[in-house]
């Protein structure tokens, strides 16, 4: 007799899998001396950061704008979508059931304050091994833009834009003089400014990882004497309008003098098969939903550890 009991075809054990049927007792005898193998399963993400709030300039002559903030760090390995900066589908993450997960949700950096001052970066949003930068902080007039997941654009008299991170999103736009750059998005570069009119935020990028085609990580619209640029689609906010849109990661809208406009939060969406349990920690926000065969898990606020069943 086999030194455990079974039904049917005798069951065999790979480096990751059961096959054939376990009696109740040689599977707890298993677990406990460590030998039973999970069933190890891939989980598709996309995963991106907070944008970055917007600049503001002074009301002193050609100094009359604030950039709009870079849009968040964008990464995405669903299906053979676009990742961020146009970079090729990364690689879905291998789970263990029963590992604990970290999970971030990176929240939008703070437009700057009345006069002239720089803007916040937005925060990193993380799953397990994955991390998305946060978007580059608005400029202030008379500075270059900052880096970050996406750049932020340059400010009123102020020259360049920031760098966005590679294949996570793109760079902000240069300056006039008074006007400021657009904030770079996960799939173009924030626009140049022109004469007094602020420069637009660079374009997102659209996922169907929940079942509908959703665009996020729109950069803001630059900050000017005269008119604002637009906000890019994915959520950016315009110059002198308006704050990106919570859980795209939009950069924050730039402003002429006064105060700026806050970046949009991240977001964390998982993907993953609908056998499957997720327990989520008490720290995190979440709602689920089924499609087809896969569950879609998307995380809109906090951080915690996830685990799986």
């Amino acid at each position: 007799m086999a030194k455990y009991g079974y039904t049917g075809a005798k069951p065999t054990q790979s480096s990751s899998a059961n096959t054939g049927v376990f009696g109740v007792n040689d599977v707890v005898e298993l677990l406990n001396k460590g030998k039973y193998k999970l069933q190890l399963f891939d989980l598709e993400y996309l995963v991106i950061a907070g944008g970055g709030g917007g600049g503001s300039g002074s009301e002193e002559p050609c100094r009359e704008g604030g950039s709009g903030g870079g849009a968040g760090g964008y990464r995405n390995s669903y299906a053979s979508e676009t990742s961020g900066g146009n970079s090729s589908t990364e690689t879905p993450i291998t789970i263990t059931p029963g590992t604990s997960y970290t999970l971030t949700v990176g929240a939008g950096g703070s437009g700057a304050g009345g006069g002239a001052s720089n803007g916040g970066n937005g925060s990193s949003s993380v799953f397990s091994t994955i991390t998305s930068t946060g978007g580059g902080k608005g400029a202030r007039d008379n500075q270059s833009g900052f880096a970050g997941g996406s750049g932020s654009g340059g400010g009123a008299n102020g020259g360049s834009g920031g760098s966005g991170t590679a294949s996570q999103g793109k760079n902000g736009g240069a300056s006039a003089c008074s006007a400021a750059g657009g904030g770079g998005g996960a799939s173009a570069n924030g626009v140049n400014a022109t004469d007094s009119n602020g420069g637009a935020g660079g374009a997102g990028l659209s996922s169907s990882i929940t079942g509908s085609s959703v665009t996020r990580a729109g950069g803001g619209g630059g900050g000017a004497y005269a008119s604002g640029g637009a906000g890019g689609s994915g959520g950016g906010g315009t110059g002198r309008s308006s704050a990106g849109t919570a859980n795209t990661g939009g950069g924050g809208g730039g402003q002429r003098s006064s105060s700026a406009y806050n970046g949009g939060s991240g977001v964390v969406i998982l993907r993953y098969p609908n056998t499957r349990t997720v327990t989520v920690g008490v720290g995190l926000t979440s709602s689920t939903a089924t499609d087809g065969d896969y569950k879609v898990t998307t995380f809109t606020e906090g951080t915690d550890t996830i685990s799986f069943s």
